[in-house]
Order: structure tokens, then sequence, then C-alpha cells
């Protein structure tokens, strides 16, 4: 399974913010669209990641303060990337390895989507639960010993 898997399931809705919005906005974005995570756009390019955890570790530098902190204070301005035809397998790895939960798809220089580590595990159980369904078809198909042919004695 490929990312371009996980998103024509997913679809394409993107939340993005500039580097030089007041963090407060983004913060307020994210809470009203209980989203997880904002892509950073400057001139049509992905520039950085902000996710919950940029914010959370960046007002608690700020004495737990937002004040007038700007995006570009707190995101992530060499966020991990994939892109469509990236294996789920190798995502997982990225993902666990980097502590990501986000993950912006790239096509060459355009952002395609984002997926969550919450949409890759979703894959999974669903690509799991689609064989479990199969082999227990396949099995309860399976000629019963009456219904087998003897077969010839040598």
């Amino acid at each position: 399974m490929k990312v371009s898997d996980i998103l024509r399931v997913k679809g394409n809705t993107l939340y993005t913010v500039g580097p030089d919005e007041p963090l407060a906005r983004a913060i307020d974005v994210m809470a009203d669209r209980d989203i997880g995570s904002l892509v950073v756009m400057e001139h049509g390019d992905l520039v950085g990641m902000l996710t919950f955890r940029e914010v959370i570790q960046c007002i608690t530098k700020n004495k737990h303060v937002v004040g007038s902190i700007g995006v570009r204070t707190a995101m992530d301005d060499h966020p991990l990337t994939c892109t469509l035809e990236t294996e789920l397998d190798e995502v997982r790895r990225m993902m666990l390895e980097r502590h990501a939960r986000y993950m912006p798809v790239m096509d060459k220089r355009m952002l395609m989507g984002v997926i969550s580590f919450y949409d890759v595990a979703k894959a999974v159980v669903d690509s799991q639960n689609f064989e479990n369904r199969m082999l227990k078809a396949y099995i309860r198909d399976w000629p019963s010993s009456e219904d087998e042919q003897p077969s010839a004695q040598l």
C-alpha cells in the first residue's frame, strides 16, 4: 500500500497558515477545526509544519504565554515529508524514527496532502481486516472431507 491510497480515502482537505501569522491565530484554527497540525506555506511553498507539539514547546519556553509569538518561531522548519509513491511500511518507519505524528505528502514541490499517524494506523487495520475476511471466507468455503474426491491408490 502506498501513501496515494491513504490520501484517496482520506480526501485532500488542507489547513494552512503563513509563517508570519500570530501563533495565537494558528492555535485558534487548530482548536476550531479540531486538527493537530497546520501546514506552513509561504509564496506557495511548504516552509514548515506546526503541530500541537511545537505549540506546547514554544509556549513552555515563553513562560506559558503566547503573547505576540509568530508561527515561524514555533514551527518545525524541516518537516519530514513523503511522496505519493512512498510505501506504507516506509512511512511507518520514518514516523516512528522521528516521532512524527503528521507528514506532508509532496509531489516535487507541490503539497498533495498531509497524513497522520492515525491515518497510517487506520490503513493498516483496514488492510488487516480485509485480509482476515478474505481468509475466513476462503476457510469457510474449504471443501469438507465428504466432498473431496478419493485419491487414486497406487
